[in-house]
């Protein structure tokens, strides 16, 4: 069953407000992946990666940050634990792993992209303080795994770009893909 759960790209825009200041291509009734697909053919990075992002459910959103960092990391990259506790908490998504991957987030340094990954995580529901009740807003997930992505991209050489980014949303459509491979295009 595909985990598409928009028709049309304009619904991913009234879902998530602000995906409309975060990404400038106007907003279609087509369906999502041809919208993307058109973004990633007018080479349009940040919105194609934004658009991604806000598209899927969160616990794939941080699956795919999670393989898109990954892949553009250079080999023999040290593990990072805030990747390790975002991927624990995609194959075991309890408040407990939750927690976890959020204060390895909190803690991290910014420019780590572990620690983008793991807030990912760590605001994909529940409360966003340890000691009392303050929901996660519905679009952090969405709005701090584009930042890992696009600063990986952003740290891949330039002639190596264009191809992460197809692998990026390539792994976004086959996240999104039914379990038969046809996709709602």
């Amino acid at each position: 069953m595909s985990k598409l759960r928009f028709s049309t790209a304009l619904e991913v825009f009234e879902a998530f407000p602000a995906a409309r200041e975060i990404i400038q291509a106007a907003p279609t009734t087509e369906p999502p992946l041809s919208f993307l697909r058109k973004l990633v053919a007018a080479a349009d990075h940040k919105d194609a990666i934004g658009f991604c992002a806000f598209l899927m459910p969160r616990r794939e959103t941080v699956w795919w940050a999670l393989q898109c960092v990954q892949r553009m990391q250079p080999a023999g990259t040290a593990a990072d634990p805030g990747l390790k506790a975002a991927e624990a908490w995609v194959r075991d998504p309890t408040d407990e792993t939750r927690r976890a991957a959020l204060a390895l987030g909190e803690s991290g340094h910014h420019a780590n992209l572990g620690t983008w990954v793991a807030l990912a995580a760590g605001y994909s529901g529940g409360s966003m303080v340890a000691t009392h009740a303050v929901p996660s807003p519905p679009d952090l997930t969405a709005k701090t795994a584009r930042i890992a992505v696009l600063t990986a991209l952003g740290r891949v050489s330039e002639p190596e770009r264009d191809a992460a980014l197809r692998n990026c949303v390539e792994a976004c459509i086959r996240l999104i893909d039914d379990e038969s491979g046809r996709t709602r295009a």
